[in-house]
């Protein structure tokens, strides 16, 4: 199983549930981050474009990797405002919303700990 691990100098963010090398002092809690990203006319014509000939859409994917970014960047911010010197255990989430698909959310989701 792949781990993902980001860092800003003050909070690590991992999916992993522990840090190597580090113990954990202390649960500060649950954080959760979702991001809903406005609809946008022409990437949804596009989209629709692309599940009647097959293939990809690029906009759509920019538009949930920005969304993603998003999410672990608030995220990153509520951790900072509890303290925490990491978040474990992340996991993220991606769904579609309303009838078709029509929107998407991001939910992004860890706990934020003190370590040793």
């Amino acid at each position: 199983m792949a781990t993902f691990s980001y860092s800003d100098e003050d909070v690590l963010l991992t999916t992993s549930h522990a840090v190597p090398g580090r113990e954990v002092a202390e649960h500060l809690g649950i954080v959760v981050a979702d991001v809903t990203p406005g609809r946008n006319i022409g990437k949804d014509i596009a989209g629709g474009l692309r599940d009647i000939v097959g293939g990809r859409s690029g906009s759509w994917e920019k538009t949930l990797a920005d969304s993603q970014q998003t999410a672990l960047d608030e995220l990153l911010e509520e951790a900072t405002e509890l303290g925490a010197d990491a978040v474990v255990a992340i996991d993220v989430a991606d769904e579609a919303l309303g009838g078709q698909g029509g929107m998407m959310n991001v939910k992004v989701v860890g706990t934020a700990v003190r370590l040793d």
